[in-house]
């Protein structure tokens, strides 16, 4: 009985190690999350490296390491006594952009025919097939037909309905390689071909522009366009920026998300600009002459990341028509999600957008957040189950994105 009750304090112990052992190796792993692999800082400022994290176990050395150029390394530890990371701490001038907050018209179209899923078609002979099951993937896109490179998906319509039913090599694009997969067209009931695959080769939604380069470049919704079906960031051939009028709102409420429901204006002179990126923290292109002198554009200085703060900030957004300043409170910094499009959270305060729109909603993603007077970031989500509260994205991780 004895020995049986040893053996059972040994195991307790071991497993009170072990889960140490884990919560020690997890808090190192998160604290080294928490500062970034590199910082920028006013040119001639030093590097400013004590409002980068005000986690009391990180310390940072006081002796930096000259690596070329205007730029540093600063070593960091655990209590100055764990080594955590060496940061590069890099001198530049203060970058100066044009926020915007208006609504605007996005269409893109895919690079080949976006595959959503494989379907069953009922035949000639009444019974149901399903030609493309366990051969096609949703996500894959279709770039070629029988060695011809395919231009949409009415292309590849006319391709089926000719094919008479004989095989056909679609060249699909899967998880960045090529595959080919062979098809058998199945007549329908009503005597055309079909393949059996539901497809898709463009988009087209309203988001909020966030910034404009001098150059004309921007940067808008701080994250990326996915397919709703698929579930991934689509591949992107080219895309349109249009005008777009904000017509009414669907309020959001807390488990309901809200919505800025409106009309883009797809005519050739509404064309504002061209969409050439669509990355994981937001689309980028060039606006035209005529999108520059149309679009409400205002000065500012963007702020770095370690200055991002707790506290008030302002949210550029349009719910009313016409792009305003609503407050807000900055509620919480993730340091250890500084590298994704939910670095911070944020929380509407402002009692007109509460009125008007509940919080934040779908539509907003790329509204402005200001902070002293410098453009710090843009909304990204919201929380589903809080209305009046999401996401924002360090506006570093945009700009650095678009480079």
């Amino acid at each position: 009985m004895a020995e049986r009750k040893h053996r059972y304090r040994r195991l307790l112990l071991a497993l009170l190690v072990i889960a140490l052992a884990g919560a020690g190796i997890w808090g190192y792993r998160y604290l080294k999350r928490s500062v970034p692999d590199q910082i920028y800082v006013d040119r001639g400022t030093g590097p400013g490296l004590e409002s980068l994290t005000d986690h009391p176990l990180i310390t940072f050395s006081d002796d930096l390491e000259v690596s070329g150029g205007a730029s540093y390394q600063v070593s960091c530890s655990v209590m100055g006594m764990l080594p955590l990371k060496t940061v590069t701490v890099r001198e530049a001038d203060r970058p100066v952009v044009q926020v915007c907050g208006a609504p605007v018209g996005i269409y893109m179209e895919t690079r080949g025919v976006l595959i959503i899923d494989a379907g069953e078609i009922r035949g000639a002979d009444g019974s149901l097939k399903s030609p493309a099951e366990h051969i096609v993937k949703a996500g894959d896109y279709i770039r070629g037909v029988d060695g011809r490179a395919l231009e949409d998906k009415q292309e590849l319509m006319d391709l089926v309905a000719e094919s008479g039913g004989k095989d056909m090599v679609l060249e699909v694009w899967r998880q960045g390689q090529q595959v080919d997969l062979k098809l058998t067209p199945v007549q329908s009931e009503d005597g055309s071909y079909k393949l059996g695959i539901w497809v898709r080769d463009n988009i087209q939604g309203i988001g909020t522009l966030t910034y404009v380069e001098e150059d004309g470049s921007f940067g808008a919704l701080g994250h990326g366009i996915s397919d709703v079906d698929v579930g991934e960031i689509l591949q992107v051939d080219q895309g349109e920026l249009y005008q777009a009028d904000i017509l009414s709102v669907v309020k959001g409420q807390d488990g309901v998300p809200g919505e800025l429901k409106g009309v883009i204006r797809y005519y050739p002179e509404e064309k504002i600009g061209e969409i050439q990126t669509n990355s994981g923290v937001g689309i980028y292109g060039t606006l035209s002459s005529r999108g520059m002198s149309s679009l409400p554009l205002r000065q500012v200085e963007i702020a770095r990341r370690q200055e991002v703060r707790e506290g008030p900030a302002t949210l550029l957004c349009a719910a009313g028509g016409s792009p305003e300043e609503y407050e807000i409170q900055i509620t919480a910094i993730h340091w250890d999600q500084q590298d994704t499009n939910k670095c911070f959270t944020i929380q509407v305060t402002d009692p007109r957008l509460l009125e008007e729109t509940g919080g934040i909603v779908q539509g907003m993603s790329g509204s402005p957040i200001l902070q002293d007077g410098r453009l710090v970031g843009a909304v990204t989500h919201v929380f589903v189950s809080e209305a009046a509260s999401g996401y924002g994205i360090f506006i570093e991780n945009m700009m650095e994105a678009a480079s």
